[in-house]
Order: C-alpha cells, then structure tokens, then sequence
C-alpha cells in the first residue's frame, strides 16, 4: 500500500473532496494540519514549491493538490499510483 501524505487545513473545502476520494478507494493516509503547526506548512511549501492546500504526496513523490488528484483519478493513473 502506498505511502500517502496531505498537508490540510481544518476549513478547505479542496482538502475535503481529496479526503472523500482517497476515502472511497479505501487508500489511507496521514493528514498534517498545516493550520496549527506553521513549521509543517514550511516544509510543505519548501517540498512542493506551493502554498496551497491540499498538497498531496505518494510514496514522497508530489502529485499537487485537490484538482490533480482526481485527474490522475479520471485518467486512471492512481489506482496504479495506491497499489504501488
């Protein structure tokens, strides 16, 4: 199973529907709040080059945020992405 990280914040309504998603799939994943620790959201922005949340990583590699996720999605590329 894949190793998943998403940077949220407790308001974003993008961070809910990437949440719903890997939800559906049944992936799992670890969720840091970037809202209530401002050292996580640095190491957000410095590992994915944004300031927007979600960011979402898989097996460390960046995949970007709420929109990307479910291209990859409809593109049928992240199945293959969780099962790796």
């Amino acid at each position: 199973m894949a190793a998943i990280e998403m940077f949220t914040t407790a308001v974003c309504p993008y961070c809910v529907r990437a949440k719903q998603l890997l939800d559906s799939l049944g992936a799992s994943y670890q969720e840091i709040r970037v809202d209530t620790d401002p050292a996580r959201r640095d190491e957000m922005m410095s590992r994915s080059g944004r300031r927007t949340v979600p960011q979402i990583f898989i097996n460390g590699q960046p995949v970007g945020g709420c929109d990307d996720l479910y291209a990859l999605h409809r593109a049928g590329k992240l199945q293959p992405l969780l099962s790796a």
